[in-house]
Order: C-alpha cells, then structure tokens, then sequence
C-alpha cells in the first residue's frame, strides 16, 4: 500500500474541511431549497398575471431578506447575553473575572474603586450647597402666596392688553380682538364703559398719567385718545377664596371658550367717538404709550415704524425708523424722556429724546427670535421677553450683555415689572404666569387649576401699585382678564 507524503496527506485534510463545510452550507441550502420549491409550487398554484420567472426573482429576494433578518436576530440575542453577562460582573463589585481576562478585571476593580471615590467625593462636597437649595426651594413655594380675586369676563375675543389707570379712580382697561375696550371696576369686576371707536383689533391700552384719557392702538392703522367719566359702584362682599400655594401642578382640559358671554358689558354706557385720531401709519398700530408728562405718545406699527405725536395738534413729530421687521411693543420710561421699541427683527432699540437736538439711539442684540417686548424698571434697567424663551435684565450704561438672563419653557409675551417689589411678571404661551425677581431667581408661578388661572395663551401682564386687593393683572384668549393677589414676602424678595 502506498504510503501518502506529508503535503498530500495536509493537502487531504484542507479538502475534507472544505467538503464538511460544503456539505453544512448543502444541507442548510438543501433546507431553503426545499422551502422555496414549496414556496414556488404553492405560487404555482395562484393565479398571478406577473411570469414565473419574476416570481421567482421575488421570492428569492424575500429569501435572502429573511435570512438578513435572522442573522440580525441571532446577534441580539447574544449582545443581550453578554449585556446581563456583563451587569452580573458589575454587580459583583470587587469580585474577580474569571479566565484570562484578568488585565481586564484589575482595571474593572480600579474604576470601580476609583469611581466610587468620585461618588463620594461628589457626594461630600455638593451635599450642604444642595441642602441649601432645596431649603430654598422648599420656603418659596411653602411661603410664596397667589390668590385669585376676581375674573373680568364680557369680551367677546381674546384679550390683547390690560393696563392699570395711575390716578383715581382706580380702573382696569382691557383691550380685546373684538374692537373694543373695556374699562372694569377692579373691586366688583363690573363692567363701567366700553369704547367703541376703533374698526379693528384693538391691541393695546394706556391711561394718562394724570387725566382721565385712555390711549389705545387698533389694526386699523390708527391710535385714538378718548376721554372717560366712571362712576365706581359700591363693592359687595367678596366671597372667601382660600390661598393656593403659587406652584399648583393641576392641570386640565383645554375649554374652547371662557365661560359667561354675559350680557353685563352691554348694559354699560359706551363712546363711540374718540377725542383725538393719530393717523399716519401704513400697517397695524400693535402698541401705543404716553410720554412722561402725558403732552406726547409713542405709537409702534407693523410698518417698522414708530411715531411720537403731539397730543394737543395731533400732528407728527418724529418717525423713528431702523427696524429691520414689524414692531412687536413699544414702553416709555416713567421719569425720564426714553422710548425702547421692541420688534420681530430680533432687537430692540432705546430712542433718547432728553435732548430735543440730538436723538440718539441704542440697538440691544441679545435675543434669537421675535423680541415680544421691552420694559423700563426704576433705575437704568430694561427687561426684554422673547419668542426665544428668554427673559432679559439690561444696563442701559452697559448694553453689550444682559445683568440677568432667565429661561423659561414656553414664548413669553407682553412682560411686566413692579416698581415697589421688583418682581418680573412674565405670561407664557402655555397659559403659565411666572415671577422671577430682577435677578433672575424664581419666586412663584400663579395657580393653573380646574377652577382657576387660564385656558389659553396668556398675552399680557400689568402690575397695580395702589391697590391693596388686585395688585397684578393678566389677560388672555380665554377672553377674561384675571386680577391676583400676590404675596411675596420681603424675605424671598431679598434673595
């Protein structure tokens, strides 16, 4: 018998690998063929307008999908195993791994020795700061107190603007989709005169600073001054509302319409002519406000335009232009000859009329998207509210970077500022009224509930200085104005 040489006989064995390992892929092939000739046999068997031919190219495209799928499957299945393989070691804490993975178990065993030296570092040094804020926390929604008082329904659309008049009578003035305007009695919610004027929206209102005259800007393309006479009625007993801490997480079901289309609103005597018409704007007049002194206002418009008019002449004085887009809101400072506009553009600017020969004017870039307004605090501060979710505090000696940046989850609208507690009053596009103070700490978030707070976007606030039982207002597209009593104590102010 022949005997085989060492190349033959290796030669030999490769073969026979190879032919055990052809004859694995046979059998499993032999196994898909005999399933694909049933397949086929049974395609055979339908009735099918496509030739056998792609029918079968088909069938043999599912096959290698199918395959595609359980090789996938295969995978994930071991990847979980090693997955629970590998949280069992993890578990161990300490313990060996067993095999030659021992270069690998010493290095386990150092991170996890080192990270545990971490989460206790982290733990220690972090434990007394945390303490402390969530004491914080804990005092200022425990302490922190929102009462609802009184809600002013009759408009029949939503309500853009509200304003507080600064000289007796106290009065509420709301400015509503449904071109009217409003003037409420804030103790008894009764509605006391309604204005008629405008044959547009009407999108913002502002009393005089010491005549009874009420200033309003409408899509009309005009801001009329229309004077007033009220009468205020006695007040009733108000019933007993119990406090709701300021952080009320209840929520509920959206409601088309605020409840009470009442015929209150229509019994109140109304004006239908204004004292003086301001026309010169070639788009919507979305905002208006008095100069300090009350002898000029300030009108802003969709035509990128704001105008300062003479009130006694009704003529124009000055047109301030820059704006790259529509104008958003504009705000008069109280003491001083300042105007800031706020507009789409991303900016707003602060116009200087202090010195009737130059008229300058800062740009503000701090914002991404739509800035919805700009306010004037006591001092040398401006607050702006944007599209961008963001609250800003500004130095008007300093406009490069806001003093304070406050981020919120929602669009802020028409913002307000009290001048005795410094408190920012920000409405949300989510129907939230948040306060903030100046800089830019949490201080309360008025109650949202069943029975109480908004059902729909909330556009504007105003704070009252004089007024001990209403002192902040907000308004909406629930068509209701909403008068709050907030108590923040001086402690909480502070901090």
């Amino acid at each position: 018998m022949p005997v085989e040489s060492g190349s033959s006989a290796s030669s030999r064995q490769a073969k026979q690998k190879r032919k055990s390992h052809s004859l694995s892929i046979r059998r499993t092939n032999s196994t898909e063929q005999e399933r694909t000739g049933l397949q086929r046999e049974m395609l055979e068997g339908q009735d099918s307008k496509l030739p056998l031919s792609l029918r079968s190219n088909l069938l043999d495209l599912f096959g290698q999908i199918e395959r595609e799928f359980e090789n996938l499957y295969i995978e994930n299945i071991e990847l979980r195993r090693e997955i629970e393989t590998l949280n069992d070691r993890l578990t161990a804490e300490g313990q060996t791994i067993d095999g030659g993975d021992l270069t690998k178990g010493a290095l386990k065993a150092k991170a996890s020795h080192s990270t545990s030296q971490l989460s206790q570092k982290l733990k220690t040094t972090y434990k007394a700061s945390t303490s402390k804020i969530v004491s914080s926390f804990k005092a200022t929604t425990s302490r922190a107190v929102c009462q609802l008082v009184k809600e002013y329904v009759g408009h029949r659309d939503g309500i853009w603007d509200l304003s507080v008049t600064r000289t007796q009578p106290m009065v509420l003035g709301t400015a509503s989709a449904d071109h009217s305007a409003m003037l409420w009695s804030i103790e008894t919610g009764k509605c006391l005169l309604k204005y008629l004027g405008h044959a547009g929206s009407v999108n913002s209102i502002k009393f005089h600073p010491t005549e009874q005259m009420a200033l309003t800007a409408s899509g009309d393309q005009t801001a009329h001054i229309w004077r007033y006479m009220v009468q205020l009625p006695t007040p009733q007993p108000v019933a007993d509302i119990s406090q709701t801490p300021c952080d009320d997480d209840i929520d509920f079901s959206d409601k088309d319409d605020a409840e009470g289309d009442g015929d209150g609103p229509n019994e109140c005597p109304s004006i239908r002519v204004s004292s003086t018409t301001l026309r010169s704007h070639q788009g919507v007049v979305i905002a208006a406000d008095w100069l300090v002194g009350g002898k000029q206002v300030v009108t802003a418009s969709w035509d990128r335009a704001a105008n300062l008019y003479d009130v006694e002449t009704s003529e124009l004085v000055h047109s301030l232009t820059g704006h790259d887009q529509e104008l958003t809101h504009c705000c008069t400072h109280p003491t001083q000859r300042l105007v800031v506009t706020s507009s789409r553009d991303t900016t707003f600017r602060l116009w200087d009329f202090r010195d009737p020969s130059i008229h300058s004017v800062n740009v503000f870039q701090g914002h991404t998207d739509t800035v919805t307004s700009a306010v004037f605090t006591v001092g040398d501060n401006v607050v702006s509210g944007s599209d961008d979710r963001t609250v800003k505090v500004w130095d008007l000696k300093n406009m490069r970077s806001p003093i304070a940046t406050i981020r919120t989850d929602s669009a802020v609208n028409r913002i307000s500022v009290s001048v005795n507690q410094r408190i920012i009053a920000l409405p949300h596009d989510n129907r939230q009224v948040r306060l903030f103070d100046m800089s830019g700490v949490r201080l309360a978030r008025l109650p949202r509930s069943n029975r109480q707070g908004h059902r729909r976007m909330v556009c504007c606030s105003a704070w009252c200085e004089d007024n001990s039982s209403c002192n902040l207002f907000s308004c909406g597209f629930d068509r209701q104005a909403i008068g709050w009593n907030i108590n923040i104590p001086a402690l909480l102010q502070e901090k």
